[in-house]
């Protein structure tokens, strides 16, 4: 009996001595005390500091324009706008995109394998407080269909300090899976967080709005929390899992389970079972199953699994997007040797503040880039033009290129991409690139079929970009031009002209092009197999429009008309009647469609999503 109880305080203390490393062990004692003798300390008294976010320091997307404040992130720092009222406002926080309509378009990139299914994060954003607190709520202001949070996270890091640390944290405060609520109204959403052991000023919200039925609208953001660290009033020692039984102060976990050691090489093999009579193949196709963090686990157990886990063919696809708080230049050294067969990586999100520097990128790509068709980089402010120009020269075979939101990576860095001819999407969203790198992409990448060149404020001339495209581009299927700022009707018909295998066009906030010179007309005309259309706030479309709409586009699914005054009931009625695989259709602010018109159609046509928003 003695020899158990001597095993069991062992066990009971390699636990302990675990919880204990996010405090001192003097902490960890006296908190297991507490709890054996049933106690309970008093919490001293502190005051809670209240307070409204200073500056957004990064985003995803956005709806609004890089000129202007309106449905921009930046609309999310400082106190509310617009709440406790409801409804669709200039003045708050809106993310480009909703629902499942994205997913469905031509343009939409396959989810990667091995994804872990808790990852539903689409979008995110950044926002710093004016002092660090041990933070004890967290209050967002959703003024409109609320329900897209699924993630918010703390850092460790002051965003303000002069002297950041060497070692940058983010701990998970609250998590949770795409939601909406049940009425768009408004709403004070306040999870329950976790505490943390650090103070913090820096937020970050993580959105899947991917179940809502429009855009989702933030107002502002409220931390609350004290000065100095909370002593916890009872000390509670979580359940065991079998994975905390390691004594090592180096845990996979400190590396995002990416850091994958080849100790199982030093192993000796006792034997594996009936894993030795299964096929070689039978087992790849179990452990190919497995996320990458497991996958690096795996390895470490025995031979026979380390042979599985180290083989190329596991790492023909890697995402590394759900571990981007983690991600280093250490991980991607470590993931070198398995990646000679890569083809498709995501690495969007990562690497920010110091986490993966330049020159660590450029080593995998050199390495792992050979035979790469798929590269998704978004977000990724690490990157450089000696980046873009390794991949350039390591990448021959690579087909799509995906840099949205690298806004700041300098303008003559995109030149390179033009050294990439195989290229057939290319994703420039929220970029410096400027018209002449943009013509020399396109004079060299004639195979392009997915291009976004949206919100990109830099290019000077959107006509000549179109008539380039027109020349070039011929197979072109995609195209986003959001915002786009100076495309006229000149421009329009020769893109219209020259692409006619165009699929999705994204005119939406191109206000500089006019109904009434007949340029959307002739769009409709020369693009018979349309299937997306997006027209937002352009307020010169018409009946006539709508009429050759209907006449020739029979494919639409996709129609966004938002803002027009000139477009009347009837003519919806016939484009619904003549477009049966119409899915969404955007209404809202259109002044001659008033909501009675809109319920009746939606009971007319129940299959497509017709959208009316308001304002309380």
């Amino acid at each position: 009996m003695f020899p158990m109880l001597t095993l069991l305080s062992m066990f009971y203390y390699i636990c302990l001595r675990r919880r204990s490393r996010s405090g001192t062990r003097s902490e960890a004692l006296g908190s297991r005390r507490a709890v054996e003798l049933g106690q309970r300390s008093a919490l001293p008294v502190t005051v809670e500091v209240e307070q409204y976010g200073k500056e957004v320091l990064d985003f995803s997307s956005h709806y609004g324009s890089e000129n202007s404040m309106s449905y921009t992130m930046w609309n999310l720092a400082g106190v509310p706008n617009v709440y406790p009222s409801s409804g669709d406002f200039t003045q708050t926080a809106v993310f480009r995109i909703y629902g499942s309509w994205w997913e469905q378009c031509t343009s939409s990139v396959p989810r990667f394998r091995r994804t872990p299914p808790s990852f539903h994060s689409q979008d995110y954003l950044e926002l710093a407080f004016e002092e660090p607190v041990y933070p004890t709520a967290v209050e967002v202001l959703e003024t409109y269909h609320p329900g897209a949070i699924v993630k918010i996270l703390a850092c460790s890091l002051n965003p303000f300090s002069q002297n950041p640390p060497a070692d940058v944290r983010w701990e998970v405060l609250w998590a949770g899976k795409p939601n909406k609520a049940l009425t768009p109204q408004a709403r004070q959403f306040s999870p329950g967080i976790k505490q943390i052991n650090f103070a913090t000023n820096l937020l970050r919200l993580e959105v899947n709005c991917s179940l809502l039925e429009y855009y989702t609208e933030l107002d502002a953001v409220i931390l609350r929390g004290v000065r100095e660290r909370p002593i916890l009033a009872l000390y509670k020692i979580p359940l065991i899992d079998i994975s905390d039984l390691s004594d090592s102060e180096e845990e996979i976990s400190d590396a995002g389970g990416l850091c994958c050691r080849s100790g199982g090489e030093n192993r000796h093999n006792l034997g594996n079972g009936y894993f030795d009579r299964l096929p070689y193949e039978l087992i790849q196709l179990i452990v190919s199953h497995l996320p990458v963090p497991d996958l690096c686990r795996l390895a470490q157990s025995c031979k026979l699994f380390h042979k599985h886990c180290c083989d190329p063919l596991q790492y023909i696809q890697l995402s590394l997007q759900p571990y981007w708080a983690r991600l280093t230049d250490a991980s991607l050294s470590h993931l070198q040797s398995r990646c000679t067969l890569l083809q498709r990586l995501n690495m969007s999100w990562t690497g920010n503040r110091g986490a993966v520097t330049a020159a660590g990128f450029c080593s995998f790509m050199k390495a792992c880039g050979v035979s790469l068709v798929c590269l998704e980089l978004s977000c990724c402010h690490f990157l450089t033009e000696a980046c873009l120009e390794v991949i350039a020269q390591t990448c021959p075979c690579l087909q799509e290129l995906n840099l949205a939101s690298c806004d700041r990576l300098q303008p003559q860095a995109f030149n390179h991409i033009a050294k990439l001819p195989n290229l057939r999407r290319l994703v420039l969203y929220r970029t410096k690139v400027e018209q002449s790198a943009i013509l020399s992409i396109l004079t060299f990448c004639p195979e392009l079929k997915h291009l976004n060149l949206g919100s990109c404020v830099m290019i000077e001339d959107y006509d000549v970009v179109a008539s380039m495209l027109s020349a070039r581009c011929r197979s072109l299927r995609s195209l986003d031009l959001w915002r786009c700022r100076n495309l006229s009707e000149r421009g329009l018909a020769e893109l219209v002209s020259g692409c006619r295998l165009l699929e999705e066009l994204d005119l939406g906030w191109c206000s500089t092009l006019q109904s009434s010179s007949g340029c959307f007309q002739h769009l409709a005309r020369s693009l018979p197999r349309l299937r997306k259309l997006f027209l937002t706030a352009n307020r010169t479309v018409c009946d006539s429009d709508l009429e050759e709409l209907a006449a020739n586009c029979s494919a639409l699914e996709h129609l966004d008309i938002l803002g027009t005054r000139m477009v009347n009931p009837a003519s919806l009625r016939k484009l619904l009647q003549s477009c049966p695989q119409l899915k969404l259709l955007d209404v809202s602010f259109c002044s001659q469609v008033d909501s009675r018109f809109v319920q009746e159609l939606s009971g007319l046509f129940p299959n497509v999503s017709i959208k009316k928003s308001f304002t309380q």
